[in-house]
């Protein structure tokens, strides 16, 4: 995700200051213009925006504390990790003591979407920064929806976002599962659907991707498993007893345990499957 954003960058004519905590993932993007760092605050000293694209709050947090010898005040952060509310809080408190201006920016979209510039992105923060912001938003998107001025309602409002996607794929494995064992072609059910109001993209992309057996990740089964306890955290706190989520959660960990975690999250599939 953080290299497809950072080519999308590129591509807009933006500088772009690389930095990973592998640095051979980094090193990737010379190729496509990327000025490489060897350490966080070298990447970000001076930048006008800095953008982080990590798995979960604790990367993002340390990601952070490397980079603060290289944060200046007034410098804005657009932070597009799923890190939930409660983590989007803690960091934009860190980001308060560091005097650097903290944007909740979770995006909705896989690999290629930001690959090719597609994601949506979804912020809350100060709309102060919303002019300094756009050339970045609009490289990396194409669509921006700015849900709040205070840091947290965008990580609430990519929760709900990620509740339909994920339990739209268990949805997806479970009917090519259930077509395996009662011996039914998939491809009957998904010509049965086609083009009417039961149809999705998605369910001919994942179902697409199972078929054929290409499970190279747009969305990896394991962050697919972080984001959803993620979902279940913020559920509880809420009050909201989510019964589909919790069942999605529990086919994730199987299917994580059968060692298809690296896979794609419709990996799920074989989560399914009785021998494993």
């Amino acid at each position: 995700m953080g290299s497809g954003m950072a080519r999308s960058l590129l591509r807009a004519g933006l500088v772009v200051r690389v930095w990973n905590r592998t640095e051979a993932k980094a090193r990737a993007l010379a190729d496509d213009g990327a000025a490489v760092h060897a350490d966080a605050a070298g990447a970000v000293r001076g930048a006008d925006v800095v953008l982080t694209a990590l798995n979960d709050g604790p990367s993002v947090s340390a990601a952070l504390e490397a980079a603060a010898d290289g944060l200046h005040p007034g410098q804005l952060w657009l932070q597009t990790s799923t890190v939930g509310p409660d983590a989007a809080l803690e960091l934009a408190a860190r980001a308060g003591e560091l005097e650097v201006v903290y944007y909740d920016s979770p995006v909705l979209g896989t690999k290629a979407p930001a690959e090719q510039g597609k994601l949506t992105v979804f912020v809350s923060g100060a709309p102060e920064g919303r002019e300094r912001l756009a050339p970045v938003l609009e490289a990396i998107g194409q669509r921006t929806v700015w849900v709040s001025h205070e840091p947290g309602g965008a990580s609430r409002l990519k929760l709900v976002a990620n509740t339909w996607v994920i339990n739209l794929v268990g949805a997806v494995a479970e009917c090519l599962g259930l077509a395996e064992g009662l011996q039914v072609d998939p491809r009957l059910f998904l010509d049965a659907v086609a083009g009417g109001p039961l149809d999705t993209g998605y369910l001919h992309a994942k179902s697409a991707a199972l078929l054929t057996g290409d499970l190279t990740p747009s969305f990896a089964l394991s962050t697919a498993l972080k984001d959803t306890r993620l979902i279940l955290e913020a559920a509880e706190q809420a009050g909201v007893r989510l019964d589909l989520t919790e069942a999605s959660a529990e086919r994730f960990a199987r299917a994580e345990a059968a060692g298809h975690g690296s896979e794609d999250m419709i990996a799920t599939y074989y989560a399914g499957r009785a021998e494993e």
